[in-house]
């Protein structure tokens, strides 16, 4: 036998091995799991047996609150506990099936004997509980793995740095609990391993990269030291799965204070969401807060508005340029993506510490408790001095007390008592008894229930206008911010700004936010009301960051000002409008201190795909091709748009033939896309996807370019690829094409696309 076989043979034989204690260890822990779920079972349907409940005294109130309490934390523990059993359980399936995908000899400097390190999902000990036999790929240990050719090698632990040699790196490809591919190397990860791991379909879901974490990414991933981290990385470069391991790497390392509450993720769109909501759980870690940031606006600005997305943005930019007021919202977008309109606000807020914030009437029963006039003049007569913020808390807290005075003075009044025969008899029956408690007469008695019943009335009334106060809904924001554009005059006016200044104010009567007005509006708001800073959350990842302004940036910077951030995006992904300028994934104008990481090599297409999609990058990254072979781009020319139909069905038809499960069908616009969907519905297993889509499905998909962000499939098939016609298409173009792991189809019914023609003709086919 062969020494590479008998290596084989050894190997499975501890493969064998690892996964007999797993056995062992589940057999015990479906035990534990029996038993307290058996406990849990129980204490819930002995809850109040065992509950000592005395309400007569108040020490016995007391007695009383306190057993509870002991009984729901018992109840609560045992839950808890059980709920861990049940992880821990899936965790050891899945390591089951795949125990470790890495092994790496180490020999420490003064020692005689090599460690035979094993790499996997999560760690596991042997039986006594005294041994690893697998490693977390997160301990500092397995750093030596991703970051070290067989030679010197050193990583670091909490005592310090631990030095020593890496004799032997070992990569495994395990299924079912059988080795199906095991690989010597001295590089981070083979290109078998990755040959096999990227020559698959595409998922449904991002799966987890453990197995095939390159260096570059793994500097992401361990990285502990930057509170903002900006990564820019190509297409396919696996940035936004660097970032997930980052996440889960980030609450291995800080267990103890770091938990799924505290990991805020902004990403493009609810699709883009499904599709990366399997990675954590996949690792055994709780999904963290998942959020877009149009969400995370709508959310601060409230409902008094409709506002309106990045994509009917991006539509209107390209659907609607027809509209006779085109050329100035494109200003006003450029313009209220800068740092110049955030200076203009500020300075506008600096005039309003002196006058004309605009205030609400509190009214009640169509009549005026306090005017708007009153407020105005009390928050006027505070000290200049002090923040408007702070003068607003002032006021709430004034406004709080007048409607004290004038809820005195309803209880009394007629309505009052129409409202007391509604009430329910349990409010009878605790006025009764309240009213029983004093030393007055039957008469005195009865006065004091109607009394006690008054004042439960008009207190459950006024309760809701003391809430509204203390949000502070006396406040006309959104007249105030009006103001901005229609009565004020900044000490330098930007080019066009009265055109801008008459659009927005428009907006602004049709109870309208323009997506360019969303984080500007939620700035203002925050220098009137005060900032709602979360200060729950440690990190935020925002994925496809160049989308972001750098107004829309310094918002969220302000937002969460003690909040360490990574970015993660791709400089010639930028799609949207007005986002490169001040982008902060270009360092020169980036003013907080950072560290960037540069991500080069695509492995997501073809080395054919990405070496054609590379000719008119938009960018000036460099850009690295696996060496992953396949077909050339094809673009397929139409004479008309008669033979489109036949040409998409055909094309679609080959491809599933070949094999592919998910084949996008991508469009420029979404009008565009409704067309395509039209034409082939009756022909063809369609599915549409816009912008309420919140699940990815395998199958035909029609979707504009600007919702395929992030995403990757088998095939991509552009219907009409003569549609890019300006510079401003080109990362609209490339965006599109890089979403294709395998084949790339490009239909032309016109000329050919001026990006296609940037391409050197050997690096496609012309059908």
């Amino acid at each position: 036998m062969s020494d590479e076989n008998n290596s084989r043979e050894m190997e499975q034989d501890r493969v064998d091995h690892v996964i007999h204690e797993i056995n062992k260890k589940e057999k015990k822990l479906y035990a534990k799991s029996s038993d307290l779920k058996e406990s849990v079972v129980e204490l819930r349907k002995n809850f109040w047996e065992d509950v000592t409940v005395n309400l007569d005294e108040p020490d016995d109130v007391i007695e009383t609150q306190a057993s509870l309490k002991q009984q729901a934390e018992l109840l609560s523990e045992r839950e808890r506990f059980h709920g861990k059993v049940g992880e821990e359980l899936k965790i050891l399936k899945r390591l089951k099936d795949s125990p470790y995908f890495g092994r790496i000899d180490f020999l420490e400097d003064s020692e005689n004997q090599e460690d035979q390190i094993y790499i996997g999902i999560s760690s596991l000990m042997d039986s006594d509980d005294e041994d690893f036999l697998i490693y977390d790929w997160r301990a500092p240990i397995s750093g030596l793995y991703y970051d070290h050719s067989p030679g010197e090698a050193a990583f670091e632990t909490i005592e310090g740095t631990i030095a020593g040699e890496i004799t032997l790196k070992r990569q495994f490809i395990i299924r079912q609990g059988m080795i199906k591919g095991m690989f010597d190397t001295g590089v981070t990860i083979g290109d078998s391993l990755l040959q096999q791991a990227l020559g698959n379909n595409a998922s449904t879901t991002m799966k987890s990269i453990v197995a095939t974490i390159q260096q570059e990414q793994n500097k992401i991933i361990r990285n502990e030291k930057s509170d903002l981290l900006i990564v820019q990385g190509v297409a396919g470069s696996g940035k936004t799965s660097a970032a997930l391991q980052r996440i889960a790497y980030l609450m291995y390392r800080y267990r103890e204070e770091l938990n799924a509450d505290n990991v805020v993720l902004f990403s493009p769109n609810p699709l883009f969401s499904s599709y990366i909501s399997n990675v954590l759980p996949e690792l055994g870690e709780a999904n963290v807060r998942q959020t877009t940031f149009l969400d995370y606006l709508v959310d601060g600005i409230g409902n008094k508005f409709t506002i309106e997305s990045p994509f009917e943005q991006m539509e209107y930019v390209l659907a609607e340029t027809n509209q006779k007021d085109y050329s100035i919202r494109m200003k006003s977008m450029d313009f209220k993506s800068s740092l110049a309109f955030k200076s203009i606000i500020e300075e506008f807020v600096s005039y309003l510490k002196a006058h004309d914030i605009q205030f609400k009437n509190i009214s009640f029963r169509n009549q005026v408790l306090i005017s708007k006039e009153q407020i105005y003049d009390y928050f006027y007569s505070l000290d200049d001095e002090i923040a408007i913020p702070n003068k607003m808390e002032l006021v709430s807290k004034w406004l709080l007390k007048e409607l004290q005075y004038h809820q005195r003075q309803e209880k009394d009044k007629d309505w009052v008592m129409e409202q007391v025969e509604l009430l329910d008899k349990e409010s009878y029956l605790k006025a009764y008894y309240e009213s029983q408690a004093g030393d007055e007469d039957e008469e005195g008695n009865a006065a004091m229930e109607e009394e006690i019943l008054r004042r439960a009335v008009v207190k459950k009334v006024f309760s809701k206008m003391k809430r509204l106060i203390k949000l502070y809904e006396f406040v006309h924001v959104s007249a105030t911010y009006k103001k901005l554009f229609t009565e004020w005059e900044p000490g330098n006016s930007p080019e066009h700004w009265r055109d801008i200044c008459q659009l927005t104010a428009l907006d602004l009567s049709r109870k309208s936010l323009t997506w360019e007005d969303a984080a500007p509006y939620l700035y203002f708001k925050g220098k009137l009301l005060g900032d709602n800073t979360d200060r729950s959350v440690r990190h935020l990842f925002i994925d496809e960051a160049q989308d972001y302004s750098a107004f829309q940036f310094a918002l969220i910077k302000s937002l969460f000002p003690y909040t360490r951030m990574t970015l993660l995006g791709d400089i010639n992904q930028a799609i949207y409008t007005n986002t490169t300028k001040e982008n902060p994934l270009i360092p020169k104008n980036q003013p907080w201190e950072h560290e960037r990481i540069t991500l080069t090599k695509s492995y997501r297409s073809t080395k054919q795909i990405t070496e054609f999609t590379r000719s008119f990058a938009p960018g000036h990254e460099e850009i690295e091709a696996f060496e992953r072979n396949g077909s050339k781009p094809k673009l397929k020319g139409m004479k008309n748009q008669e033979g489109l139909e036949e040409a998409l069905i055909n094309e679609v038809e080959s491809l599933k033939d070949t094999g592919y499960q998910t084949i996008a069908l991508i469009c420029k616009t979404l009008e565009e896309s409704e067309e395509i969907f039209n034409l082939l519905m009756n022909k063809l297993n369609l599915k549409q996807v816009n912008e309420e889509t919140y699940s990815f499905e395998k199958g035909i998909l029609v979707l504009p370019v600007y919702l395929a962000k992030g995403i990757e499939f088998d095939a991509v098939i552009l219907p009409d690829a003569s549609k890019y016609t300006v510079e401003s298409d080109r990362t609209l173009f490339y965006t599109a094409c890089t979403r294709a792991m395998h084949e790339l189809i490009m239909v032309s019914a016109d000329e050919t696309c001026m990006f296609i023609a940037e391409a050197p003709l050997e690096t496609y086919a012309i059908d």
